[in-house]
């Protein structure tokens, strides 16, 4: 947002701000967060690198093609655990595992 325009919005009586602040996440749930975000990105990009369908990864994993999209779409009844396995099962090398760890994916 242009200086300006903020400027503006902030005298309106508008704040403004991030969605750790919208959404009043302390620093670990904002962390968490951001995990979980990248795991999931890391899945798509392993999966889609390895030019396997939902519906492959899901046989491989023992699960569901609806499970894995949603996975991929974020869905919060999705477990890190799921997430992790899904990104293993996909074929991520130990390398791109840790980047998305460290948030580098």
């Amino acid at each position: 947002m242009k200086n300006g325009e903020l400027k503006r919005l902030q005298s309106a009586g508008w704040k403004v701000g991030n969605a750790e602040d919208f959404l009043e996440l302390s620093d670990e749930e904002a962390r968490l967060v951001a995990l979980k975000l990248s795991l999931i990105s890391a899945v798509k990009k392993s999966r889609i690198k390895r030019k396997l369908s939902q519906i492959e990864l899901a046989q491989k994993m023992k699960s569901s093609q609806s499970r894995i999209a949603k996975i991929e779409a974020g869905d919060p009844s999705v477990s890190l655990d799921l997430i992790v396995r899904a990104l293993i099962a996909s074929g991520a090398k130990t390398r791109d595992i840790q980047a998305a760890f460290s948030g580098r994916d």
